[in-house]
């Protein structure tokens, strides 16, 4: 049981992993022994998330590129390989949102959002997923969302996108599984990041929503993901395959609390 969690000697790729969960979820693969690379297209956000990184002790790489951008993918996976390593494991965290009310939303936007948030996990996973397969196996995590399983007001785009990335998941694993690859993805809840700091307190709307319709009472720590993309990307997980795995708090498993009345009950 001890060695089924190591990653000692697996490269792991984590997008979009400069800040927030992809962070938090790269720093679990590097503390539980994978040599990590991350990815981002920002040069100054990959020059702070490194110094974080080091900041902990991890040695992690970083690479720049546009994940929706099949050419760039192909060229910077060939060079991680040669530089760092073939990759074992992939972590597709790269998202984008636009709170836009579908009335008003234009087509180009629409398609912008689906473009990252599920045509390029499809253009990562193919272009890792040849060597995964000359080598044995691999492991591929797609980060998915409650909007993958729920609807809300003015996120149309990343909800049709994050939906089709559970189905995306659940074929890619159907076709992939004969080559000992595990295509998994992981749900998360509403989580105390630094975007989501402006709205977490005491009396903003959101949070009180936020605390309210979450069975455990609070906003998740993105640290909280660490134990869930460790188990999906180690042996411990070889014959889980298609499944999403939601880190909520519970909130998918109740309709909410009831509203507590301003007056006693008589």
């Amino acid at each position: 049981m001890e060695n089924l969690f190591d990653l000692t000697g697996k490269v792991a790729l984590v997008t979009g992993a400069t800040h927030g969960l992809g962070m938090a979820m790269a720093k679990a693969l590097a503390k539980n022994g994978a040599t990590v690379v991350v990815n981002g297209n920002t040069p100054s956000k990959m020059e702070n998330a490194l110094h974080q990184y080091a900041a902990d002790g991890l040695e992690v790489k970083g690479y720049l590129f546009d994940v929706t951008d099949a050419a760039a993918v192909a060229a910077s996976i060939e060079k991680i390989a040669s530089e760092v390593g073939e990759i074992d494991i992939l972590v597709n965290n790269a998202g984008m949102i636009m709170r836009v009310p579908a009335l008003e939303m234009s087509p180009e936007d629409f398609r912008k959002v689906v473009d990252v948030d599920l045509v390029s996990p499809f253009i990562m996973s193919q272009a890792v997923a040849h060597s995964m397969i000359r080598r044995g196996g691999g492991k591929i995590i797609n980060i998915c969302s409650m909007m993958t399983e729920l609807g809300r007001d003015t996120v149309t785009a990343y909800a049709a996108a994050k939906g089709g990335l559970k189905m995306l998941t659940r074929n890619l694993a159907t076709e992939w599984a004969k080559y000992n690859i595990q295509v998994n993805g992981i749900g998360p809840g509403y989580f105390a990041t630094d975007q989501t700091a402006p709205i977490r307190v005491d009396g903003h709307p959101f949070n009180d929503f936020i605390i309210n319709r979450t069975p455990a009472g609070k906003w998740g720590d993105p640290m909280d993901l660490g134990g869930t993309v460790v188990f999906l990307a180690s042996k411990a997980s070889s014959f889980v395959n298609g499944q999403i795995v939601y880190v909520d708090g519970g909130i998918l498993a109740t309709i909410g609390k009831p509203i507590e009345p301003k007056t006693p009950l008589s």
